[in-house]
C-alpha cells in the first residue's frame, strides 16, 4: 500500500504515482492541522489516517478528503470521510460542515499539492 506523509510540496506526478494503486483519477488523503502535514493514498482514509497517528499525530486534529486530479481547481478538493463523523466535535456526517475548518484545511492541503 503506497501511503506517503507530506510535508513539503510534491508534484503531480508523484501524487498520481501514489493514486494508481487504487482509483486512479482520485486519491484519498487526511490532513493534521494542528501539524500542517498531510498524508495521501490508501484504500480507506483509515489507513492514512493510522499512518499519521503512528508519527505523532492525534485523531481529533486529523480529517479526511479527497483529492481529484482532472476536476477544475475550486473542485478538487471534496471533504468527505467516514473518519469525519464526530459528535464530540459537532461534526455530525461524512462531510466537513465547520466552513473554518475547511478553510485551514484547504490552506494545508494546497501547501503541498498544488
Amino acid at each position: 500500500m503506497n501511503i506517503k506523509i507530506i510535508g513539503k510540496k510534491i508534484t503531480e506526478s508523484e501524487l498520481r504515482e501514489i493514486a494508481k494503486d487504487f482509483y486512479g483519477d482520485m486519491v484519498k488523503g487526511v490532513v493534521d492541522i494542528e501539524r500542517g502535514i498531510i498524508a495521501m493514498g490508501g484504500e480507506y482514509h483509515m489507513d492514512a489516517n493510522v499512518m499519521l497517528i503512528e508519527n505523532g499525530s492525534k485523531q481529533q486534529n486529523i480529517w479526511g478528503f479527497n483529492w481529484y486530479f482532472d476536476k477544475k481547481e475550486s473542485e478538487r478538493i471534496e471533504y468527505i470521510s467516514l473518519i469525519n463523523i464526530r459528535p464530540r466535535q459537532n461534526n455530525r456526517t461524512m462531510e466537513v460542515q465547520d466552513v473554518s475548518l475547511r478553510d485551514k484545511m484547504k490552506t494545508i492541503i494546497l501547501k503541498y499539492l498544488l
